[in-house]
C-alpha cells in the first residue's frame, strides 16, 4: 500500500496570499490626514490643505510600534472621504503639495513605505471611493477615471502592496454614483500580483459586517460572492457568519480602532486591555484577522498612551499563548489515517500542513483526547483548536468535554478557534474534543490548552459566552 496519501480537499480553498494573510492574525490600520487636525471623523472636503502640518512626523516610529506589537502588515489611509491625498498626485493639488509640511515637497506614503521596508513590514493602502472634495465626484465616467488614475499611481510608484482596502461608505446626502469596482479590481490584480483586495464583497478578504471587531460565533471563510454587494447594509449578518455552502473563499477581517474614533482626538483614550482581549478572542479566536487601527496624532506620531496599551496587549497575548499545557501529554483519537496523520501532529509547530486525519471510512463521531498525567491535572481556562484550512474549512459543530463534563458547544473552527471557559480555570486529567458534524472528514492541525490570567468570567459580560 505504501504511505497513506493526504485526503482530497473540500472546495473552495484559500489562495497562497489568503493563507499568508490569515496567519498574520493581527494587522494594523493608520487613519491619518486632515481630520487629524480638525478633530473630526469625516472631513467635509472643504478643508484648507495648509492645516496639514505634522511637524514631528516619523514613519519609523509607526513601524517600530507595529513591529513591537507583533504586526507584519500596516495599512495607511492614503486618501479618506475628504479627498485630501497623502501623496503628491499629479491629478489633483488637494494634497500634501499644498500643505506647509516638508515645504510642500513631502510624501507621507513614500515615508510610510520606506520605513516599513526597513523594518521588514508589509504595507497596504486605503483609497476612499467617496470623495467630498473633487468636483468630478457625481460624474460617473470622469470620477471613475480619476479614481483609477490615482489607484495606478499608488500601485506603481511604491513597490509591493499586500492589501488594498475598498469600502462603500458615503454620507446620506452624497451624490448618487456607481463605482466601477470590477474595473478597479482588474487593474489592481494586473498591477500587483500577490495583493489581497478587501471590501464588503471581497474578492479576497471580506468585511466582518461591524466595527466592534467581533465576528459571528459561527464564522465560515466561505461565502457566495454573488450574494454580496459593496455598501449594501442588509447583508451584514451574512458577512458576519459566512456560508457553509459558499462557493468562494473570502475570509473575514475585523476592523476596530484602539480608541473610540478612527482618527486621533485629544479628548480620547485607548480602550482598556480587557476590551482589547475580548476583541482578540472574538476576531482572531473566531477564524478572522484583526485589523486594529492606531491613529497618529497631530505631531505625526503614535501617542504614548496607545503605545503603552499596545505593549500590554502584546504581553498579554504572549503570556497566554506562549505555553501549551497540552504538550508532553498522551494523545488519543477515534481513528487515524496511517502514521503520517497521527493525532500527535496537533501538538507540533505546523498549524497548516501537519494535522490529524481520521480513517477514510470512519462514519462514527470523530474525537481527539488529551490525557494529562496524574499530578493534579492540566490547569487551563482557554482551549485553542485549529483546522488544516489548506484543504478547506470543514467543521460545522464541535464539543469540548473536560473529565467527561461538557464545557463547550461550538460550531465552526476554521484557522483558529479560541474558547474561554465560562466556569474559569479547570484542573483536568482529560480533555476530549468531539467533532459532531463536518463537511467530509475533519482535519485538525493544532490543539492548545492555555492559561489566561486576565480572564475573570464572573466579571465578564454575556457577549463572551463560550457556549454558542
Amino acid at each position: 500500500m505504501g504511505t497513506p496519501t493526504p485526503p482530497l480537499p473540500i472546495l473552495p480553498l484559500p489562495s497562497a496570499t489568503q493563507l499568508k494573510w490569515q496567519q498574520r492574525e493581527v494587522i494594523m490600520f493608520l487613519h491619518f490626514g486632515v481630520n487629524t487636525f480638525t478633530d473630526s471623523e469625516w472631513g467635509t472636503g472643504k478643508e484648507d490643505p495648509s492645516i496639514f502640518n505634522p511637524t514631528g512626523l516619523n514613519a519609523s516610529q509607526w513601524m517600530d510600534v507595529a513591529a513591537d506589537s507583533g504586526v507584519s502588515l500596516v495599512i495607511l489611509t492614503a486618501k479618506h472621504h475628504d479627498g485630501f491625498c497623502l501623496w503628491p498626485s499629479q491629478y489633483t493639488d488637494h494634497s500634501v503639495v499644498s500643505s506647509p509640511w516638508r515645504d510642500g515637497k513631502g510624501d507621507v506614503v513614500k515615508e510610510f513605505v520606506s520605513a516599513a521596508k526597513t523594518r521588514g513590514i508589509d504595507i497596504g493602502l486605503y483609497l476612499s471611493p467617496w470623495d467630498r472634495h473633487d468636483e468630478r465626484y457625481g460624474h460617473e465616467r470622469e470620477y471613475n477615471e480619476y479614481y483609477l488614475a490615482q489607484l495606478q499611481e499608488l500601485l506603481t510608484r511604491y513597490g509591493k502592496v499586500h492589501e488594498i482596502w475598498f469600502d462603500g461608505a458615503k454620507g446620506a446626502n452624497a451624490p448618487n454614483m456607481s463605482y466601477y469596482f470590477q474595473d478597479w479590481f482588474s487593474i489592481v490584480k494586473e498591477l500587483q500580483g500577490s495583493i489581497n483586495i478587501f471590501s464588503d464583497a471581497g474578492p479576497d478578504v471580506r468585511w466582518v459586517g461591524d466595527e466592534y471587531g467581533y465576528a459571528g460565533s459561527t464564522c465560515w471563510s466561505t461565502i457566495n460572492r454573488t450574494a454580496l454587494k459593496i455598501g449594501e447594509g442588509s447583508i451584514v449578518s451574512y458577512l458576519n457568519t459566512g456560508d457553509p455552502k459558499g462557493t468562494d473563499w473570502v475570509p473575514a477581517e475585523c476592523d476596530v480602532s484602539i480608541r473610540p474614533g478612527w482618527f486621533w482626538h485629544k479628548s480620547e483614550k485607548p480602550k482598556p486591555l480587557s476590551e482589547l482581549l475580548n476583541i482578540y478572542y472574538n476576531s482572531v479566536g473566531r477564524n478572522c484577522v484583526l485589523l486594529l487601527n492606531v491613529p497618529p496624532n497631530t505631531t505625526g506620531l503614535v501617542s504614548e498612551t496607545d503605545i503603552q496599551r499596545l505593549g500590554e496587549f502584546r504581553k498579554a497575548i504572549d503570556t497566554i499563548f506562549s505555553a501549551n499545557l497540552a504538550e508532553g501529554n498522551v494523545i488519543k483519537a477515534s481513528s487515524q489515517k496511517g502514521e503520517i496523520f497521527r493525532p500527535e501532529n496537533v501538538l507540533d509547530g505546523d498549524h497548516l500542513w501537519s494535522y490529524w486525519a481520521p480513517e477514510d471510512n470512519s462514519k462514527d463521531e470523530h474525537w481527539i483526547e488529551i490525557l494529562g498525567d496524574n499530578k493534579g491535572g492540566m490547569k487551563f481556562n482557554v482551549v485553542r483548536i485549529q483546522e488544516a484550512i489548506g484543504l478547506g474549512q470543514r467543521v460545522k459543530k464541535h464539543e469540548i468535554h473536560v473529565d467527561g463534563k461538557l464545557v463547550v458547544k461550538g460550531t465552526t473552527i476554521g484557522y483558529k478557534r479560541l474558547h474561554r471557559l465560562e466556569e474559569g480555570v479547570v484542573y483536568a486529567k482529560s480533555v476530549k474534543i468531539l467533532i459532531k458534524e463536518s463537511r467530509g472528514l475533519p482535519l485538525i492541525s493544532s490543539i492548545g490548552l492555555h492559561f489566561d490570567p486576565y480572564w475573570n468570567p464572573s466579571k465578564a459580560i454575556s457577549s463572551n459566552k463560550t457556549i454558542s
